[in-house]
């Protein structure tokens, strides 16, 4: 089979969808919308044209087709009276669910949901190495339990799979070849995975102070880490147009410097395949010492994706880090509740640079109140450096040695940045 999986929606500009939701009787009408509204931006940012909503409400999601069979019907109807070729849940849809949906809406129309849409914008914004095989593993990972035999279905594979073994099915087939190229991407990612893992070790033994970037999708993380850093990296109004994560070096006024990442987005209903799929590049997140939370705050939907924002960082396990919440487009905003979300918030515009000195001075701040451990070695000639540590640390302990002398201590970044010769590794 060929290196990737085709996009599931062609390079054409001409693709014309319909979204598709069930709304349960009695629940929060304006989150339904709200989820609508995000998946028609999703679908643009795809290269889809959105042609109507179709919207059923059912207590229940119909196990067999979602919408149930009469509103398939309609749902067909409104495909081919608007020459639609694509129909977008606003859920997860199981195999057999999206086998009785196409054979249900008949020839020419194809099913997807949120997450073949969110892999799609992730093949097609990939640039890195890494990047690639991520989505990649992603899409055949989420693609290998819904093979189900259906030309359709298998066309959404890019290239031939091969040829059909002795008294072997071809989805059989198509399955083995699938697992051993995942193996593959697997074995490639761990190796990459190395690299990355020995790239945070120096940055930690270099003892500069680590912020990370975090925020819902198309809120302005890479535009302000252009602005403060000159990154040059693509800031587009657009879903998921960062997926690889930019690390730069950033020097307060102080002159104390410290390491700014910037990250892929987050977004409502993430599924925990993706999150799985970019950990090593979420784990910028995780192996931070402090997170800036970027929050559009021109967006009606500001404080739910806010509240996204932090129940992802909570499971990634970095909700007790530092935070310094930022909200961000602040000459296009109008007050959508954004200030109350916490004292330390600093309202900004990335893109006129309005608040950007505060910004400024709240990072340096959070860089000079941010303390970590480190694990320091002396020679026995440099035994002064314990008085110095001991002045300018917290914590200490120190073990005389044969060879020398080992100490702990808590510090902050200047002081580690003093000793960096000193920090083991």
């Amino acid at each position: 089979m060929s290196d990737s999986i085709d996009s599931i929606i062609d390079k054409r500009t001409d693709v014309r969808c319909v979204l598709v939701s069930a709304v349960p009787s009695g629940a929060d009408q304006h989150y339904y919308e709200a989820s609508l509204d995000e998946l028609e931006r999703l679908a643009d940012t795809a290269g889809a044209v959105v042609c109507a909503r179709l919207i059923q409400n059912k207590q229940s999601p119909d196990p067999a087709t979602y919408i149930g069979s009469g509103k398939l019907t309609e749902l067909a109807e409104l495909c081919r009276n608007n020459e639609v070729t694509l129909a977008v849940f606003d859920c997860e849809l199981s195999p057999s669910q999206i086998r009785n949906i196409e054979d249900g809406l008949g020839d020419g129309i194809t099913a997807i949901d949120r997450s073949m849409l969110i892999l799609d914008i992730f093949a097609l914004h990939a640039t890195t190495a890494e990047g690639k095989l991520q989505v990649e593993l992603a899409q055949l990972k989420y693609t290998v339990p819904r093979l189900i035999g259906k030309g359709k279905a298998m066309s959404r594979l890019g290239g031939g799979i091969g040829t059909r073994g002795p008294g072997e099915s071809q989805l059989e087939t198509d399955k083995r070849h699938i697992k051993r190229r995942m193996d593959a991407l697997e074995d490639e990612l761990k190796s990459l995975k190395n690299i990355r893992a020995v790239q945070r070790a120096q940055r930690d033994s270099s003892g500069i102070f680590k912020i990370a970037i975090a925020g819902y999708t198309n809120a302005g993380k890479s535009t302000i880490l252009n602005y403060l850093t000159d990154a040059g990296i693509l800031a587009q109004d657009m879903l998921f147009a960062t997926l690889d994560p930019t690390t730069r070096k950033y020097e307060l006024p102080c002159g104390q410097q410290v390491l700014l990442t910037d990250t892929v987005g987050f977004i409502r209903n993430l599924p925990h395949h993706l999150i799985e799929a970019f950990r090593s590049t979420l784990d910028e997140v995780v192996y931070a010492d402090a997170i800036m939370v970027v929050i559009d705050s021109s967006d009606p939907e500001a404080y739910a994706q806010l509240e996204v924002t932090r129940s992802l960082i909570e499971d990634l396990g970095a909700g007790a880090k530092p935070i310094l919440y930022i909200c961000n487009k602040s000459d296009i905003a109008e007050p959508v509740g954004t200030n109350t979300v916490t004292a330390d918030t600093v309202f900004v515009s990335a893109k006129t640079g309005e608040g950007m000195d505060t910004l400024v001075a709240a990072l340096e701040r959070m860089a000079q109140e941010g303390k970590k451990k480190y694990t320091f070695f002396f020679c026995h000639n440099d035994a002064g450096m314990v008085n110095f540590l001991y002045s300018s640390a917290t914590d200490v302990t120190v073990e005389y040695l044969a060879d020398g002398i080992s100490a702990t201590a808590v510090c902050d970044a200047k002081t580690a940045g003093k000793l960096k010769r000193f920090i083991k590794d």
